[in-house]
């Protein structure tokens, strides 16, 4: 009856929908937030001032998804987690399915987002491109069970189309992962592009560079 209720509040005016979503839901969103025709049901929402949610988007199973002011989510994402008492994960006591996107942070259409465990994506960064898969969790094959870790990127990051991010996995601020890398651990160093399979490090890049000290994330 529930998921019922929602498909129908997906269909509603804007301003009808954000009524329904803070009364009934008890999501947290700002005036001028904004969620077009999407299935977007965490058990808490927090949509800061500007933030846009695009047409076909699904957000499903999270604890949270917080979104940051004149942050963006693009079309047709998937953002799925697990619920925090699934069978799965009991020996991840800490586990935190949630997806906490930055101030001014962007993500584009059709990427993959899993967010088994907790995904970060930091302030004026952009997953770009198509067809990215962010992965927090698979299967320990010496414990016979599945397992999960968080996923953090950094601030003013740049994430090119088609880039599988795993579990556990870092990317500093001010980087570069470059088109259809694999980041499979923590890296540290900044103003750097990472590439690869697995990415390492492949180029230094310019601390002036203007993407690393814009105050708005459309880029023009």
């Amino acid at each position: 009856m529930k998921r019922l209720l929602a498909l129908c509040v997906v269909m509603l005016p804007w301003k009808i929908k954000r009524w329904v979503l803070r009364r009934f839901w008890g999501y947290q969103i700002a005036d001028g937030a904004r969620i077009g025709l999407a299935y977007v049901f965490p058990d808490q929402l927090v949509m800061h001032e500007g933030a846009h949610i695009d047409h076909f988007t699904v957000a499903i199973h999270l604890d949270r998804m917080e979104c940051g002011a004149h942050s963006y989510i693009g079309r047709s994402n998937w953002v799925t987690g697990h619920p925090r008492l699934g069978e799965h994960f009991r020996h991840r006591s800490g586990r935190d399915p949630s997806l906490l996107l930055g101030d001014h942070a962007a993500i584009t259409k059709q990427h993959i987002i899993d967010c088994t465990d907790r995904v970060e994506i930091g302030a004026f960064t952009t997953v770009a491109g198509y067809g990215s898969q962010l992965i927090t969790h698979g299967i320990d094959t010496h414990e016979n069970r599945q397992d999960c870790k968080p996923i953090r990127i950094g601030a003013y990051c740049l994430l090119g189309t088609r880039v599988t991010v795993l579990g556990g996995a870092v990317l500093p601020d001010r980087t570069i992962l470059g088109a259809g890398s694999l980041l499979n651990k923590a890296h540290a160093e900044e103003y750097v592009v990472y590439a690869g399979q697995p990415a390492k490090k492949v180029k230094s890049l310019d601390p002036e560079g203007a993407y690393f000290h814009r105050e708005s994330g459309f880029v023009h």
